[in-house]
């Protein structure tokens, strides 16, 4: 099992934004002196519930102070960015780390950051496929030529090339079974998670889902990489964890909530498979749902062990990634815990490996 961390850069307790932001770089250049074997901040726009509007940013600032550390995008949204500029940003961050970078892109969720942005949602789908073989291209390519429906151009030698040969990973986040097959005929990884009430029998077809992709796509199933999003906090004990960890993610589903909801008039949306999911899932849910739903694995080293060892036998993930720092949780509380999880969690859960992706449900 290989472990990441998730960054969202939120702020709902009143800190200035420049403390923010040098707490979430110090956490996440942390992660490389606690063994963590990447990080991955997310791109938000517009609201308390993340301002990180650039990973390639953020990500640079840690380029130059680690030596190993992966460096990933958890995610960087399509379609609010053109595709020849993401090329050539995660190219020039791929030199500067040495050939660290993992990219990982999504459609987007919150209407908001679209509507801010001018950009139509319910294009948002069209506009992923074209933006993702736009990158290819301009990485593996030396002059790109691409006539599509929302990017067209012709003979642009795109600069700079990628370190990684033939190009960084790509990883995919995926919430419906279409999109889970999309991600596995492009050969890409999957980011996906538990967060959002994903449960074990939902998991199991959305894997084979995955698979049908990769078979149909020719790509090797046992090469894929699966990383999963799990908000994980540890302490001495459950009482401790419970306490420290309880209210910032109570904060996170009802803010959360808010912003996934569809605006009125926005009928053409409502089939966004996100939109219904989270909305039911966050708005009344109590802490209890969320730990039995597995959304949320916080306690002792002990529980902890068990509970993600279960989680991979029933999710099927090579990579987690800790969602720990949320919520305003104090920097120091989550240095503690990822401090734990280093000596105590890590050493038990490294060796473990996932099933392989099931052909049938």
């Amino acid at each position: 099992m290989y472990f990441g961390m998730l960054h969202l850069f939120e702020n709902p307790v009143g800190r200035t934004e420049h403390e923010i932001v040098h707490e979430q770089l110090r956490l996440m250049r942390a992660a490389e002196d606690y063994g963590f074997d990447s990080v991955w901040p997310a791109e938000h726009h517009f609201s308390e519930y993340g301002y990180c509007a650039s990973p390639a940013i953020s990500l640079a600032a840690l380029a130059l102070d680690t030596k190993r550390l992966r460096l990933g995008t958890g995610v960087v949204v399509l379609p609010l960015n053109h595709p020849l500029r993401v090329a050539e940003d995660y190219a020039m961050l791929d030199l500067i780390s040495n050939g660290r970078v993992d990219l990982g892109v999504g459609r987007g969720y919150q209407p908001s950051e679209f509507a801010g942005y001018g950009v139509d949602q319910t294009q948002t789908r069209e506009m992923f496929d074209e933006a993702i073989k736009i990158i290819r291209l301009a990485w593996t390519v030396e002059r790109v030529t691409f006539h599509g429906k929302h990017y067209r151009f012709d003979d642009v030698p795109v600069r700079p090339k990628p370190l990684q040969r033939p190009h960084p990973p790509i990883w995919m986040a995926a919430l419906s079974p279409e999109t889970f097959e999309l991600a596995g005929r492009y050969g890409y990884h999957l980011l996906y998670g538990t967060a959002f009430g994903l449960p074990p029998e939902k998991a199991k077809e959305l894997q084979v889902s995955y698979r049908r992709g990769l078979v149909a796509g020719g790509h090797d199933p046992a090469r894929s990489r699966r990383a999963a999003l799990v908000m994980v906090y540890v302490a001495d004990t459950m009482e401790q964890a419970i306490a420290d960890f309880r209210d910032p993610v109570m904060w996170y589903y009802r803010t959360i909530s808010k912003y996934v909801a569809p605006p009125q008039g926005q009928a053409a949306v409502k089939s966004y498979e996100m939109y219904s999911k989270t909305r039911d899932l966050t708005a009344t849910a109590s802490w209890e749902d969320f730990l039995a739903r597995k959304a949320v694995i916080c306690g002792p080293p002990d529980y902890v062990v068990e509970e993600l060892a279960k989680a991979q036998q029933k999710y099927g993930f090579t990579d987690l990634l800790c969602w720990t720092r949320l919520g305003g949780l104090d920097h120091t509380k989550v240095l503690r815990s990822m401090d734990m999880m280093s000596t105590k969690v890590f050493p038990h859960l490294r060796p473990l490996t996932p099933p392989a992706l099931p052909e049938s449900a």
